[in-house]
């Protein structure tokens, strides 16, 4: 009963697409939108952000940063306050000038009257200077190795922004690359459309294909500004400078590694700025205890006194005067009976075991990260190896001959659409590993001291 109206249905849907089919077929001004070279969609962003020649490379942002940023220049003026701290040390103890003068005139013998003059000088035995000046002499030493470590700090977040950029430079470059063949792919198709020789159903994909490809380089794009932004703020770039690199993820170098993580670990050892600043650290706290004890022993003072007094006295004859002079010399030994500065010393002693513990534990945290360093970097250049010799090559041959086979219509749009992904998901895999290996590289120049990448110590 209901067959008749269902097999008129099926017929009248089977015309209007035959219709549809030839009028796509007969229509030659077909709209071709990815063709208008004045579309901002379809320029190229790459030489906004990349230009071999005039870019600016890592060197020369981690020397303006080191430069111009305002915490690096603030925090090394701590060095000065240091040795100003040393001549403070250095600075021997002042003496002490005691005036007296004595008058009988108010208790009825005006003519007595007695003038004292004395001085006293404060003796530093026990090693008191040589202490004080040793602990100002670390203290330099100690902040000279701070501004190191916030230098290495700074050059680490500079190569870690610096990686994110270069991945996604690398990431656009590609994503473009793709992005052009699909263009050129569509204007294939468009031509075979306007032929009547496909369905328009496969431009469609294919411009489908094509904005997600925009999409892509779109979030790369806004990637790749934040990393500038952050290079801009490390380095004191103005945010309104606009500045290019000047090399890519496969062009990039950092100085060379050790070739054992033994030969790393030792060198971090004797280099890190960390590991250096808890090293001092330890000696600071002995030599403040030095002090301490020092300080906690008898102490000196010398002193003389100039006096010449003049008394008067009454006799049933005539009365008459006497003068007389003194010259006195004399010591006063302070007596540390009762405050030996035992709270002092044991909070020094408390203290040198903190200093310690902090240095034994940040040594094992500096051999942890060179171990994981060099695990990354050795999987990621096996990584990096595999997808350039293996994987990759073969997409891309894959790819290419798709498209070969679609353009003689052998295929259809979505196989060469699958197998262009394909290549698109190869290429970023390789973006990764190569990403990785330099972030794994620049965390082991980091994590050795970063003393290639750091300007000579003045």
């Amino acid at each position: 009963m209901f067959r008749i109206p269902l097999i008129f249905l099926i017929l009248v849907s089977a015309v209007y697409a035959q219709d549809s089919y030839v009028a796509a077929r007969n229509d030659k001004n077909i709209a071709e939108p990815l063709k208008d070279a004045t579309n901002p969609a379809t320029r190229p962003v790459l030489s906004k952000y990349y230009d071999p020649q005039d870019g600016v490379s890592l060197r020369d942002l981690i020397n303006k940063a080191l430069e111009s940023n305002q915490e690096i220049v603030a925090a090394r003026l701590e060095i000065d306050k240091a040795r100003a701290r040393l001549l403070q040390a250095g600075l021997r103890p002042n003496p002490t000038l005691d005036v007296e003068q004595t008058t009988g005139r108010f208790t009825g013998s005006p003519g007595d009257r007695a003038l004292s003059v004395g001085v006293s000088l404060p003796i530093e035995i026990y090693g008191r200077r040589s202490s004080r000046i040793d602990l100002a002499r670390i203290g330099i030493e100690a902040s000279e190795a701070d501004i190191r470590n916030r230098e290495r700090v700074l050059v680490a977040n500079i190569l870690t922004n610096y990686a994110q950029a270069l991945g996604a430079l690398r990431e656009l470059e590609v994503t473009e690359r793709l992005l052009d063949l699909d263009l050129e792919t569509t204007r294939v198709v468009q031509i075979r459309v306007n032929e009547g020789e496909v369905p328009p159903l496969e431009l469609n994909l294919l411009q489908a294909e094509v904005e997600r490809l925009r999409a892509r380089r779109q979030l790369t794009e806004g990637k790749l500004q934040a990393a500038y932004t952050q290079l801009k703020l490390l380095a004191s770039i103005p945010y309104e400078e606009s500045f290019r690199l000047g090399e890519q993820m496969t062009s990039a170098s950092l100085p060379a590694l050790p070739i054992t993580t033994e030969a790393a670990i030792d060198i971090a050892m004797r280099t890190r700025p960390d590991v250096r600043l808890a090293q001092i650290e330890e000696q600071l706290a002995v030599a403040g205890l030095r002090l301490i004890r020092a300080e906690s022993r008898p102490s000196l003072v010398a002193n003389t006194r100039y006096s010449q007094d003049r008394a008067t006295y009454d006799s049933a004859a005539v009365p008459f005067a006497e003068r007389g002079r003194s010259l006195t010399f004399g010591v006063s030994v302070g007596l540390p009976v009762f405050n030996k500065n035992q709270g002092a010393m044991a909070e020094a002693a408390i203290a040198i075991n903190q200093a310690r513990s902090r240095r034994e534990f940040g040594e094992r945290v500096v051999r942890s990260e060179i171990i994981a360093a060099f695990q990354r970097y050795e999987a990621a250049s096996r990584a990096v190896a595999t997808l350039e010799t293996l994987a990759l090559p073969r997409t891309t041959a894959n790819v290419e001959t798709f498209r070969r086979v679609y353009e003689l219509g052998e295929i259809k749009i979505t196989d060469l659409i699958t197998e262009q992904r394909r290549l698109l998901d190869a290429t970023r895999d390789l973006t990764e590993a190569l990403g990785e290996r330099y972030r794994a590289q620049a965390d082991l120049n980091i994590a050795i001291g970063g003393a290639a990448l750091l300007p000579e110590p003045k």
